[in-house]
Protein backbone atom coordinates (compact mmCIF):
# COMPACT_ATOMS: atom_id res chain seq x y z
CA UNK A 1 0.00 0.00 0.00
CA UNK A 2 1.18 3.50 -0.75
CA UNK A 3 2.87 5.12 2.23
CA UNK A 4 3.18 8.79 3.07
CA UNK A 5 6.72 10.04 2.58
CA UNK A 6 8.38 13.36 2.17
CA UNK A 7 11.86 14.33 1.09
CA UNK A 8 13.65 17.44 -0.07
CA UNK A 9 13.10 16.50 -3.68
CA UNK A 10 9.65 14.89 -3.78
CA UNK A 11 6.21 15.86 -2.48
CA UNK A 12 4.40 12.54 -1.92
CA UNK A 13 1.09 11.90 -0.20
CA UNK A 14 -0.73 8.73 0.73
CA UNK A 15 -3.99 8.18 -1.14
CA UNK A 16 -6.10 8.16 2.02
CA UNK A 17 -5.00 11.64 3.10
CA UNK A 18 -4.16 13.33 -0.19
CA UNK A 19 -5.00 17.05 -0.41
CA UNK A 20 -5.65 19.15 -3.52
CA UNK A 21 -2.66 20.73 -5.27
CA UNK A 22 -2.24 22.57 -8.60
CA UNK A 23 -0.73 19.40 -10.14
CA UNK A 24 -1.24 15.83 -8.89
CA UNK A 25 0.14 12.71 -10.59
CA UNK A 26 -1.27 9.30 -9.67
CA UNK A 27 1.19 6.52 -10.49
CA UNK A 28 0.06 2.89 -10.53
CA UNK A 29 -2.56 0.63 -12.07
CA UNK A 30 -4.78 -0.26 -9.11
CA UNK A 31 -8.17 1.07 -10.21
CA UNK A 32 -9.52 1.01 -6.67
CA UNK A 33 -6.80 3.33 -5.35
CA UNK A 34 -7.06 5.53 -8.45
CA UNK A 35 -10.82 5.97 -8.11
CA UNK A 36 -10.65 6.55 -4.33
CA UNK A 37 -7.89 9.14 -4.78
CA UNK A 38 -9.69 10.97 -7.57
CA UNK A 39 -12.93 11.01 -5.57
CA UNK A 40 -11.16 12.41 -2.51
CA UNK A 41 -9.41 15.09 -4.55
CA UNK A 42 -12.64 16.17 -6.27
CA UNK A 43 -14.51 16.34 -2.98
CA UNK A 44 -11.78 18.27 -1.17
CA UNK A 45 -11.28 20.69 -4.06
CA UNK A 46 -15.03 21.39 -4.33
CA UNK A 47 -15.22 22.19 -0.62
CA UNK A 48 -13.04 25.19 -1.42
CA UNK A 49 -14.34 25.80 -4.94
CA UNK A 50 -18.05 25.05 -4.91
CA UNK A 51 -18.74 25.81 -8.58
CA UNK A 52 -15.64 24.13 -9.99
CA UNK A 53 -15.95 22.52 -13.42
CA UNK A 54 -14.74 18.98 -14.19
CA UNK A 55 -12.90 18.54 -17.50
CA UNK A 56 -11.51 15.25 -18.85
CA UNK A 57 -8.65 14.79 -21.32
CA UNK A 58 -7.05 11.74 -22.89
CA UNK A 59 -3.25 11.87 -23.17
CA UNK A 60 -3.28 9.17 -25.87
CA UNK A 61 -5.24 11.12 -28.49
CA UNK A 62 -4.46 14.58 -27.14
CA UNK A 63 -4.38 17.56 -29.52
CA UNK A 64 -1.78 20.29 -29.23
CA UNK A 65 -2.88 23.21 -27.05
CA UNK A 66 -5.85 21.44 -25.39
CA UNK A 67 -4.44 21.72 -21.88
CA UNK A 68 -3.82 25.46 -22.14
CA UNK A 69 -7.30 25.94 -23.58
CA UNK A 70 -9.18 24.10 -20.82
CA UNK A 71 -6.96 25.55 -18.08
CA UNK A 72 -7.63 29.12 -19.15
CA UNK A 73 -10.01 31.10 -16.91
CA UNK A 74 -13.65 30.64 -17.91
CA UNK A 75 -16.09 33.43 -18.67
CA UNK A 76 -17.64 33.00 -15.22
CA UNK A 77 -14.29 32.66 -13.42
CA UNK A 78 -14.92 29.12 -12.18
CA UNK A 79 -11.99 26.96 -11.08
CA UNK A 80 -11.45 23.67 -12.92
CA UNK A 81 -10.58 20.11 -12.08
CA UNK A 82 -8.72 18.77 -15.11
CA UNK A 83 -8.39 14.97 -15.13
CA UNK A 84 -6.09 13.36 -17.67
CA UNK A 85 -6.15 9.61 -18.40
CA UNK A 86 -3.81 7.28 -20.31
CA UNK A 87 -0.50 8.91 -19.48
CA UNK A 88 1.13 5.51 -20.06
CA UNK A 89 0.19 5.98 -23.74
CA UNK A 90 0.69 9.76 -23.95
CA UNK A 91 1.60 11.31 -27.28
CA UNK A 92 4.40 13.82 -27.78
CA UNK A 93 2.01 16.78 -27.95
CA UNK A 94 0.69 16.02 -24.49
CA UNK A 95 4.18 15.49 -23.08
CA UNK A 96 5.35 18.84 -24.41
CA UNK A 97 2.28 20.74 -23.16
CA UNK A 98 2.27 19.00 -19.76
CA UNK A 99 5.91 19.85 -19.13
CA UNK A 100 5.23 23.47 -20.02
CA UNK A 101 2.16 23.56 -17.77
CA UNK A 102 3.97 21.94 -14.79
CA UNK A 103 6.61 24.67 -14.96
CA UNK A 104 3.94 27.29 -14.25
CA UNK A 105 0.58 25.71 -13.29
CA UNK A 106 -2.66 27.63 -12.80
CA UNK A 107 -3.01 27.79 -9.03
CA UNK A 108 -6.80 28.22 -9.22
CA UNK A 109 -7.16 24.85 -11.00
CA UNK A 110 -6.23 21.29 -10.11
CA UNK A 111 -4.64 19.07 -12.77
CA UNK A 112 -4.91 15.36 -11.89
CA UNK A 113 -3.00 13.00 -14.19
CA UNK A 114 -3.05 9.20 -14.04
CA UNK A 115 -0.09 7.11 -15.25
CA UNK A 116 -0.72 3.37 -14.93
CA UNK A 117 2.99 2.45 -14.94
CA UNK A 118 6.10 2.14 -17.06
CA UNK A 119 8.45 4.82 -18.35
CA UNK A 120 6.40 6.43 -21.09
CA UNK A 121 6.80 10.18 -20.64
CA UNK A 122 9.77 9.68 -18.32
CA UNK A 123 10.69 13.35 -18.49
CA UNK A 124 7.27 14.29 -17.07
CA UNK A 125 7.51 11.64 -14.35
CA UNK A 126 10.97 12.86 -13.37
CA UNK A 127 9.74 16.45 -13.33
CA UNK A 128 6.94 15.65 -10.89
CA UNK A 129 9.22 13.51 -8.72
CA UNK A 130 11.84 16.27 -8.54
CA UNK A 131 9.47 19.04 -7.46
CA UNK A 132 8.04 19.78 -4.03
CA UNK A 133 5.31 21.87 -5.69
CA UNK A 134 3.97 18.99 -7.77
CA UNK A 135 2.31 16.13 -5.93
CA UNK A 136 3.04 12.42 -6.48
CA UNK A 137 0.60 9.74 -5.23
CA UNK A 138 1.34 6.01 -5.48
CA UNK A 139 -1.66 3.99 -6.66
CA UNK A 140 0.06 0.65 -7.15
CA UNK A 141 -1.64 -2.64 -6.19
CA UNK A 142 -1.13 -4.26 -2.80
CA UNK A 143 1.65 -6.72 -3.56
CA UNK A 144 2.57 -8.45 -0.33
CA UNK A 145 0.53 -10.15 2.36
CA UNK A 146 1.85 -7.56 4.79
CA UNK A 147 0.46 -4.75 2.60
CA UNK A 148 -2.95 -6.43 2.55
CA UNK A 149 -2.95 -7.02 6.31
CA UNK A 150 -2.01 -3.37 6.88
CA UNK A 151 -4.80 -2.28 4.54
CA UNK A 152 -7.42 -4.37 6.38
CA UNK A 153 -6.25 -3.16 9.79
CA UNK A 154 -6.47 0.46 8.65
CA UNK A 155 -9.98 -0.01 7.21
CA UNK A 156 -11.26 -1.39 10.50
CA UNK A 157 -9.46 1.14 12.69
CA UNK A 158 -10.86 3.96 10.57
CA UNK A 159 -14.38 2.73 11.33
CA UNK A 160 -13.61 2.02 15.00
CA UNK A 161 -14.07 -1.73 14.65
CA UNK A 162 -11.76 -4.59 15.66
CA UNK A 163 -10.80 -7.70 13.72
CA UNK A 164 -8.91 -10.73 15.03
CA UNK A 165 -5.52 -11.59 13.39
CA UNK A 166 -6.77 -14.98 12.19
CA UNK A 167 -9.86 -13.31 10.73
CA UNK A 168 -7.61 -10.93 8.78
CA UNK A 169 -5.63 -13.85 7.37
CA UNK A 170 -8.80 -15.61 6.21
CA UNK A 171 -10.27 -12.41 4.77
CA UNK A 172 -7.07 -11.65 2.83
CA UNK A 173 -7.02 -15.22 1.51
CA UNK A 174 -10.67 -15.01 0.46
CA UNK A 175 -10.30 -11.71 -1.41
CA UNK A 176 -7.24 -12.77 -3.41
CA UNK A 177 -5.41 -10.00 -5.27
CA UNK A 178 -8.35 -7.71 -6.00
CA UNK A 179 -8.10 -4.58 -3.83
CA UNK A 180 -11.66 -3.50 -4.60
CA UNK A 181 -12.96 -6.91 -3.52
CA UNK A 182 -10.92 -6.79 -0.31
CA UNK A 183 -12.19 -3.28 0.44
CA UNK A 184 -15.78 -4.35 -0.28
CA UNK A 185 -15.43 -7.36 2.04
CA UNK A 186 -14.08 -5.11 4.79
CA UNK A 187 -16.96 -2.67 4.36
CA UNK A 188 -19.57 -5.43 4.47
CA UNK A 189 -18.15 -6.82 7.72
CA UNK A 190 -17.83 -3.32 9.17
CA UNK A 191 -21.44 -2.49 8.35
CA UNK A 192 -23.03 -5.84 9.20
CA UNK A 193 -20.76 -7.31 11.84
CA UNK A 194 -20.33 -6.81 15.60
CA UNK A 195 -17.68 -4.65 17.26
CA UNK A 196 -15.07 -7.41 16.91
CA UNK A 197 -14.88 -9.49 13.72
CA UNK A 198 -13.89 -13.11 14.38
CA UNK A 199 -12.46 -15.80 12.13
CA UNK A 200 -15.75 -17.70 12.42
CA UNK A 201 -17.72 -14.71 11.13
CA UNK A 202 -15.38 -14.24 8.16
CA UNK A 203 -15.74 -17.95 7.43
CA UNK A 204 -19.53 -17.61 7.39
CA UNK A 205 -19.36 -14.74 4.89
CA UNK A 206 -16.44 -15.82 2.70
CA UNK A 207 -15.42 -19.36 3.67
CA UNK A 208 -16.76 -20.88 0.45
CA UNK A 209 -14.37 -19.05 -1.84
CA UNK A 210 -11.49 -20.92 -3.45
CA UNK A 211 -8.75 -19.02 -1.63
CA UNK A 212 -10.46 -19.33 1.76
CA UNK A 213 -11.10 -23.04 1.25
CA UNK A 214 -7.46 -23.58 0.28
CA UNK A 215 -6.40 -21.64 3.37
CA UNK A 216 -8.38 -24.00 5.65
CA UNK A 217 -7.25 -27.19 3.87
CA UNK A 218 -3.59 -26.19 4.06
CA UNK A 219 -3.91 -25.24 7.75
CA UNK A 220 -5.28 -28.69 8.62
CA UNK A 221 -2.79 -30.55 6.44
CA UNK A 222 0.25 -28.71 7.80
CA UNK A 223 -1.03 -29.27 11.34
CA UNK A 224 -0.93 -33.01 10.63
CA UNK A 225 -4.71 -33.43 10.89
CA UNK A 226 -5.23 -35.62 7.82
CA UNK A 227 -8.84 -36.46 8.68
CA UNK A 228 -9.91 -32.80 8.94
CA UNK A 229 -7.85 -31.82 5.89
CA UNK A 230 -9.54 -34.47 3.74
CA UNK A 231 -12.96 -33.50 5.05
CA UNK A 232 -12.35 -29.83 4.18
CA UNK A 233 -10.92 -30.80 0.79
CA UNK A 234 -13.94 -32.89 -0.16
CA UNK A 235 -16.32 -30.17 1.02
CA UNK A 236 -14.44 -27.57 -1.06
CA UNK A 237 -14.62 -29.68 -4.22
CA UNK A 238 -18.29 -30.57 -3.57
CA UNK A 239 -19.18 -26.87 -3.34
CA UNK A 240 -17.54 -26.01 -6.66
CA UNK A 241 -14.02 -24.96 -5.70
CA UNK A 242 -11.61 -25.54 -8.59
CA UNK A 243 -8.81 -28.07 -7.88
CA UNK A 244 -5.91 -26.21 -9.56
CA UNK A 245 -6.06 -23.14 -7.26
CA UNK A 246 -6.28 -25.51 -4.30
CA UNK A 247 -3.05 -27.26 -5.16
CA UNK A 248 -1.48 -23.86 -5.89
CA UNK A 249 -2.33 -22.67 -2.39
CA UNK A 250 -0.91 -25.84 -0.86
CA UNK A 251 2.29 -25.39 -2.87
CA UNK A 252 2.63 -21.76 -1.74
CA UNK A 253 2.29 -22.79 1.91
CA UNK A 254 4.96 -25.48 1.56
CA UNK A 255 7.29 -23.16 -0.37
CA UNK A 256 7.08 -20.65 2.48
CA UNK A 257 8.01 -23.40 4.92
CA UNK A 258 10.92 -24.48 2.73
CA UNK A 259 12.20 -20.89 2.50
CA UNK A 260 12.57 -20.54 6.26
CA UNK A 261 13.45 -24.15 7.05
CA UNK A 262 16.55 -24.32 9.24
CA UNK A 263 16.83 -20.52 9.55
CA UNK A 264 17.67 -19.01 12.91
CA UNK A 265 17.06 -15.31 12.20
CA UNK A 266 14.25 -13.30 13.74
CA UNK A 267 10.97 -12.98 11.86
CA UNK A 268 11.33 -9.26 11.11
CA UNK A 269 14.79 -9.69 9.56
CA UNK A 270 13.79 -12.73 7.51
CA UNK A 271 10.55 -11.05 6.40
CA UNK A 272 12.50 -8.19 4.86
CA UNK A 273 15.03 -10.53 3.25
CA UNK A 274 12.44 -12.98 1.87
CA UNK A 275 9.79 -10.36 1.04
CA UNK A 276 7.23 -12.06 3.29
CA UNK A 277 5.03 -10.64 6.03
CA UNK A 278 6.45 -11.17 9.55
CA UNK A 279 3.43 -13.28 10.52
CA UNK A 280 4.05 -15.48 7.46
CA UNK A 281 7.63 -16.05 8.55
CA UNK A 282 6.58 -16.85 12.12
CA UNK A 283 3.93 -19.26 10.87
CA UNK A 284 6.34 -20.95 8.45
CA UNK A 285 8.99 -21.26 11.16
CA UNK A 286 6.49 -22.98 13.47
CA UNK A 287 5.30 -25.24 10.67
CA UNK A 288 8.82 -26.13 9.58
CA UNK A 289 9.53 -27.97 12.84
CA UNK A 290 7.35 -30.84 11.61
CA UNK A 291 9.37 -31.38 8.45
CA UNK A 292 12.82 -32.53 7.45
CA UNK A 293 14.61 -31.49 4.25
CA UNK A 294 13.68 -34.88 2.77
CA UNK A 295 10.01 -34.36 3.70
CA UNK A 296 9.86 -30.96 2.02
CA UNK A 297 11.62 -32.19 -1.11
CA UNK A 298 9.20 -35.10 -1.39
CA UNK A 299 6.12 -32.93 -0.78
CA UNK A 300 7.15 -30.36 -3.38
CA UNK A 301 7.72 -33.16 -5.90
CA UNK A 302 4.29 -34.64 -5.17
CA UNK A 303 2.64 -31.21 -5.50
CA UNK A 304 4.37 -30.63 -8.85
CA UNK A 305 3.15 -34.03 -10.08
CA UNK A 306 -0.40 -33.32 -8.90
CA UNK A 307 -0.39 -29.91 -10.57
CA UNK A 308 0.78 -31.50 -13.80
CA UNK A 309 -1.92 -34.19 -13.60
CA UNK A 310 -4.66 -31.65 -12.93
CA UNK A 311 -3.59 -29.45 -15.82
CA UNK A 312 -3.58 -32.54 -18.00
CA UNK A 313 -7.26 -32.97 -17.11
CA UNK A 314 -6.85 -35.80 -14.65
CA UNK A 315 -9.86 -38.11 -14.62
CA UNK A 316 -9.94 -38.02 -10.82
CA UNK A 317 -8.89 -34.65 -9.32
CA UNK A 318 -10.04 -35.73 -5.85
CA UNK A 319 -7.59 -38.66 -5.80
CA UNK A 320 -4.70 -36.44 -6.92
CA UNK A 321 -5.43 -33.79 -4.32
CA UNK A 322 -6.01 -36.34 -1.56
CA UNK A 323 -2.56 -37.74 -2.29
CA UNK A 324 -1.00 -34.29 -1.90
CA UNK A 325 -2.90 -33.51 1.31
CA UNK A 326 -2.01 -36.87 2.88
CA UNK A 327 1.65 -36.46 1.93
CA UNK A 328 1.72 -33.09 3.74
CA UNK A 329 -0.27 -34.28 6.76
CA UNK A 330 1.59 -37.55 7.34
CA UNK A 331 5.13 -36.21 7.07
CA UNK A 332 7.09 -36.29 10.30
Amino acid sequence: MARATSSKSTATQEWRSVSPAPVVLLYGNDEYFVSRTEARLRSSFRELNVDSELVSLNAKDYSKGELDLVASPSLFGNSKIIEVKNLASMNEDFLEDALKYCANPETDNMLVMHHSGGNRGKKLLDTVRASRKLLWVETKPLKTENDKVTFVNFEFREHHKKIEPQAIRLLVAAAGNDTAELASACLQLINDGPETITENLVDIYYGGRTEASAFKVSDAAVAGDSRQALKLLRHALDTGVEPIPLVGALAMRIRNIARVHGSRGNAAGLASELKMAPWQVEQAQRDSRRYSDVDLSNILRVLADVDSQLKGESADPLYSLEKAVLTIARAR
